[in-house]
């Protein structure tokens, strides 16, 4: 079988091009086969860039985990306990600094939003009381707010939190 693999270099562009200008810079990192670098064989999904970081799902050992690459190093960083052979991970988000990571999960068929602390190698599934299914969150850049969409009340809402899962009281104008 062979495997198709998607060039992040053109992936992280998507998320540099979230606004109307017209400039953008192209990022490049050598191919790896062996998988420690950013470009490799297998399927790398749902890039985010935010400053130096660059986070994404990929399934380079057989499982769909989350992997932080650091553009100024130009390695992977190591996430010790984050990833789990009973998880599928998605849609992976990081804090401008680096240290929190936010991706929703399918774990033992129950669908979650993690937060992962990388100073202190915890990981929280924020929505573990919550009877309904989530997806597509996103993180501030200090790391305090989380955004997710939920489908507690019959249809799809967005929640508002903070970094230990409570909700936020979001003022409209």
């Amino acid at each position: 079988m062979v495997k198709s693999f998607i060039n992040i270099t053109v992936l992280a562009l998507v998320g540099l091009l979230s606004s109307c200008s017209a400039s953008y810079r192209m990022l490049s990192f050598p191919f790896d086969a062996g998988g420690r670098s950013l470009n490799s064989p297998a399927a790398e999904l749902n890039p985010q860039i935010v400053d130096r970081y660059i986070v994404f799902i990929s399934d380079r050992h057989g499982s769909q985990d989350v992997y932080l690459f650091d553009t100024v190093s130009q390695w992977l960083v190591d996430l010790p306990g984050l990833n789990s052979l009973d998880t599928l991970a998605s849609h992976p988000g990081v804090s401008e600094d680096g240290r929190y990571i936010v991706f929703a999960a399918n774990r033992q068929g129950h669908s979650g939003i993690y937060l992962y602390d990388r100073e202190t190698r915890q990981l929280r599934n924020l929505t573990e009381n919550l009877l309904a299914d989530v997806r597509n969150p996103t993180i501030s850049a200090d790391g305090s707010t989380i955004a997710y969409e939920s489908s507690a009340n019959g249809r799809w809402n967005i929640v508002v939190c903070d970094r230990t899962g409570q909700p936020m009281i979001v003022s409209t104008p």
